[in-house]
């Protein structure tokens, strides 16, 4: 039997939403558990059978909650839960988060003690079978400015820091900060620069020593991030400036490239790809990865890059370089 639809779980799933929040609607508690109000109402009078003080608000506005001072102890997982929460834990590396790693072990280890046997094994489980290892594209970033950065966000407060651009020249900034984000290895805040008077994206493991404001702000009314991610991601400071053509339909390119990473438009029946890379020769083998026709417009180090991997082909190939015939890019098209 799968737990999380056992009814009893939905009950304690119930209480454990009931302990982290000071109340909740009955028709919320109904959408989270994907059933309708009659059933939460019985779940609702069965945590009352056990003696759990759930009080009640009828009425337009009405809401369930704990009486105040009521807590059961917070550690009460199903399997899932728990094999979850430690495989969330192991995963911070893959999001440039070693900094973390302390406190992971902390976690981890009162996890383990804490937890009944069954449970405990599904911690045993990821440590000694799930190996995790982050990729070389990782940027590692300081722990202290992820939560500094979100702490700002949440407060609406202004964020002062030091910044190293893509140039290696360094600025002081504030910002109004709209959002944090994880991209491609690297973590990004997104805010209003009150030194440029726009939006601005900055790479997190280039801020230094972020200092939150005492002055409040509100973000735009008409900003939303993924908007704004769309537009402005794919030309993030770069070393170098892509335009590419493909030979192939917008929807069908769009499948094989990271959201927010790349502008696409449609043009003469095939894709025009817009972004920034540093790394042009990983960049060149993915447009090979397609399968396709491509034409190069810039930069002119892409197709250098192009040559190199044809040059390393031929030579994997058993045969010179020279009798590899380039693509029609490569010849200057």
């Amino acid at each position: 039997m799968n737990l999380m639809y056992d009814p009893i779980m939905r009950v304690l799933t119930v209480l454990e939403i009931l302990q982290a929040r000071d109340h909740v609607s009955g028709s919320e508690l109904a959408a989270r558990l994907e059933v309708n109000l009659r059933t939460v109402q019985r779940y609702i009078a069965r945590l009352q059978d056990l003696c759990v003080p759930v009080e009640s608000v009828r009425g337009v506005g009405g809401f369930y909650r704990l009486k105040p001072g009521f807590r059961l102890p917070p550690l009460m997982f199903t399997d899932e839960e728990a094999f979850a929460v430690v495989l969330g834990l192991r995963g911070l590396r893959h999001l440039g988060l070693s900094a973390f790693a302390p406190a992971t072990e902390g976690a981890a280890a009162k996890l383990a003690r804490v937890l009944p046997e069954p449970l405990r094994n599904s911690v045993q489980m990821v440590e000694e079978v799930v190996a995790l290892e982050p990729g070389p594209w990782v940027v590692s970033t300081a722990a202290e400015s992820l939560i500094r950065v979100a702490s700002a966000i949440r407060k609406r407060r202004r964020l002062t820091f030091g910044y190293e651009s893509h140039a290696g020249t360094s600025s002081q900034r504030e910002i109004e900060p709209y959002g944090v984000v994880h991209m491609d290895g690297r973590w990004y805040v997104v805010g209003r620069c009150l030194l440029r008077q726009a939006l601005r994206t900055f790479r997190l493991d280039r801020v230094a020593h972020p200092e939150i404001g005492e002055e409040g702000f509100e973000p735009a009314a008409d900003f939303d991030i993924r908007t704004y991610l769309n537009k402005g991601m794919p030309f993030v400071q770069s070393t170098f400036a892509v335009e590419v053509w493909v030979d192939m339909p917008e929807a069908k390119t769009r499948s094989h490239f990271p959201l927010h990473r790349v502008s696409m438009n449609e043009e003469n029946g095939g894709t025009t790809l817009r972004c920034g890379r540093d790394n042009l020769e990983a960049f060149a083998a993915m447009l090979l990865s397609l399968g396709c026709r491509i034409v190069v417009r810039a930069p002119e180090e892409l197709k250098e890059a192009f040559a190199r991997l044809a040059e390393r082909a031929g030579a994997a190939a058993g045969g010179p370089a020279s009798v590899i015939r380039l693509p029609a890019s490569l010849r200057g098209q």
